[in-house]
């Protein structure tokens, strides 16, 4: 079995949690997620099955959306209501006000990540270091908010929808928001809706694929590795070059590519047969950067 399913996590369980329940669903070891969630949050969360997890990295850099509820006015020790409330405060704001705040976040902005996450630190997760009470300098990264849309706002509650790049905080970016309307925020509620090609509208839940399995029908729900990877263009090599393709050689693909296609991959197909994932090189040649046969 190979291919990607596209699961709806619910709020509650980790992402490796859900890992975990569908190892032994599938009875499958080799299984992986692009895009870790929270476990307080719930959406849209890839996952690889068998020679698919190859896949994973070319998914890494896929950009997010999510829909955020913030609650203004408290702040937490997490950015989010997993933990106690360190401040509150009255708030005085408008709709005027948050949509003026809101495009001010649009753009390439530095974040910090929160000492509640998983980043490294001299080889703990900082998560660890918090739970012990235990601060530590954090360096900002450059992150990027492509679209910021207020969708609701009720008193101190605000709906956002973000579409951003990869290694944004939302926990972060609801603080920060908070912090500009000088109320404080917290994230209360979030739901991953998109995760590159993969759509909210298109997730099976776990339950549902428990009756799949049941039924026999896993199948249907299993999204074929190029299907998945149609947004980068495919190539069609000769059947006699499948030789030259498993061996990851540098090889002439009789294509007239420009000098603006150097650089970008390529997916390649021998016939009807998905090979793999190329480079290219010049404006002839190809060089293989992963096989899934």
């Amino acid at each position: 079995m190979k291919g990607i399913i596209n699961v709806l996590k619910p709020p509650g369980m980790t992402s490796h949690d859900v890992i975990g329940f569908m190892r032994k669903l599938l009875n499958i070891k080799k299984i992986g997620y692009a895009g870790t969630l929270d476990p307080v949050a719930a959406g849209v969360l890839p996952v690889f099955i068998g020679k698919a997890t190859k896949a994973i990295e070319f998914f890494d850099d896929n950009y997010k959306e999510y829909v955020a509820e913030m609650l203004l006015g408290i702040t937490t020790d997490t950015g989010d209501l997993d933990y106690k409330v360190k401040k509150q405060k009255k708030v005085e704001v408008d709709i005027d006000k948050v949509n003026k705040v809101l495009k001010s976040f649009i753009g390439r902005i530095e974040q910090v990540p929160p000492m509640y996450s998983a980043v490294h630190y001299q080889g703990k997760k900082l998560y660890e270091l918090a739970r012990k009470g235990i601060t530590v300098k954090r360096l900002p990264r450059t992150v990027e908010i492509k679209s910021l849309e207020l969708i609701q706002f009720s008193k101190n509650i605000a709906t956002i929808k973000i579409y951003c790049s990869k290694g944004t905080y939302i926990r972060t970016l609801c603080e920060d928001i908070g912090y500009a309307l000088n109320c404080g925020a917290c994230l209360s509620a979030l739901i991953r809706t998109k995760s590159g090609p993969f759509d909210i509208k298109d997730t099976i839940t776990l339950e549902e694929m428990r009756d799949y399995i049941h039924f026999g029908n896993i199948k249907e729900v299993l999204i074929p590795i190029d299907v998945a990877m149609d947004f980068i263009p495919s190539i069609g090599i000769e059947i006699n070059r499948y030789e030259d393709f498993f061996k990851g050689n540098h090889f002439n693909a009789n294509y007239n590519f420009t000098k603006d296609d150097v650089g970008k991959l390529v997916r390649v197909y021998a016939k009807d047969d998905f090979l793999g994932i190329a480079e290219i090189n010049s404006e002839n040649n190809i060089r293989v950067i992963k096989s899934f046969c």
